[in-house]
């Protein structure tokens, strides 16, 4: 790559991690879908909803930049995609000041979504905001015990699903639910295989994945067994007269098939890489389709 230099606007575009913010656009898609079916669909709190998810993931990468590399888990054998502060291209004053920024920008757009959701959106707000700092931060920070998997289903899946479609319709129903599962699942298939190619080093950081307490073979059958469970749970809409919404993403399981079989091929290495991005097209495939078939 060539030379960033240090704190300027490529450095923080690389620090943000524009390509991570699908996982953040596939819940609210999902969840905007669900709100046009039922005839509550308004385009300010979308756009809102969007914001935040984009602002909260932007955020969860600076800290995570920031915080790896204050416990030393950014070494020179990382595999993954280069780290801004690890690298040098933002100074840690500079991040800090960052986070402070991207964070005051969520709430400030979480304090609009109130104007739709009613107050009691401000609890999953600061949870929104608290967990981000406590997923590499603090005495027990939940990345390096194992709880990654089960954050992602609720902050990728029950929040954003469940809030963008509360924010429109003031109301939870079992479709929403059953998009929320879906959503969760399947971009967990991103953390899964993170996880996995990192397995190495991350036991030697003490990072207590469930790849590394279970293994590179559990690891693999979880990733697939993620994206094969997504698709399961898009079979309830046909119970709501939706079919498209169940025979649309089983194309994405076809595309989850054959990336599971390189990403057993491959087994490690930074040749990976490749598998993630495959993993962050097929996820946002299936949120696509779901989105479209839901509205069909």
């Amino acid at each position: 790559m060539e030379t960033v230099k240090t704190n300027s606007p490529k450095a923080w575009m690389l620090a943000a991690r524009p390509k991570t913010l699908t996982a953040a656009a596939i819940p609210v898609m999902a969840g905007c879908a669900l709100a046009y079916i039922y005839g509550h669909f308004q385009t300010v709190p979308a756009v809102f909803c969007f914001l935040f998810a984009f602002l909260m993931q932007i955020d969860s990468n600076l800290i995570n930049d920031l915080f790896d590399f204050l416990k030393g888990s950014d070494r020179e054998d990382r595999l993954g995609p280069e780290r801004a502060c690890a690298q040098g291209w933002i100074t840690v004053k500079a991040m800090k000041t960052g986070i402070v920024i991207t964070t005051g920008l969520a709430a400030a757009v979480g304090l609009c979504l109130l104007c739709y959701g009613g107050w009691e959106m401000i609890p999953v707000g600061i949870a929104c905001l608290v967990f981000a700092f406590l997923y590499t931060t603090g005495p027990y920070p939940l990345a390096y015990h194992g709880w990654g998997d089960i954050l992602v289903l609720v902050f990728f899946g029950f929040i954003p699903v469940g809030c963008t479609y509360y924010v429109m319709a003031h109301d939870w129903n079992t479709a929403v639910t059953m998009a929320s599962l879906a959503c969760g699942l399947v971009i967990d298939t991103l953390l899964m295989v993170n996880n996995f190619r990192d397995r190495q080093q991350d036991a030697i950081s003490g990072k207590r994945t469930l790849v590394v307490r279970f293994g590179a073979r559990a690891g693999l059958v979880l990733y697939f067994l993620l994206g094969l469970l997504a698709c399961w749970c898009c079979f309830y809409f046909i119970l709501i007269g939706k079919p498209f919404a169940v025979v649309l993403p089983q194309i994405y399981l076809l595309l989850h098939i054959f990336t599971t079989a390189k990403m057993a091929k491959i087994n490690h290495g930074k040749e990976l890489n490749r598998i993630l991005g495959e993993t962050s097209r097929n996820m946002f495939l299936f949120g696509l389709l779901l989105a479209l078939g839901l509205m069909l």
